[in-house]
């Protein structure tokens, strides 16, 4: 490891509000791709609760 450590690294990259551009997250639905933005409420509170699978936490046999 260098010198660097976490909460310097943090404060380096760390961005002014006025620097900062919203994100615009797009999600698979339906065999297609869609904005986030663009679901009705009940479609964006399901794609809230989704859990995601991350393959490092399973294990073989």
């Amino acid at each position: 490891m260098n010198d660097m450590t976490v909460d310097q690294a943090v404060i380096a990259v760390a961005l002014k509000d006025e620097e900062r551009t919203r994100c615009e997250v797009w999600t698979r639905v339906m065999g297609y791709h869609r904005p986030t933005s663009s679901f009705n409420k009940g479609k964006q509170g399901e794609h809230h609760e989704r859990r995601f699978f991350v393959e490092g936490r399973c294990r073989l046999g």
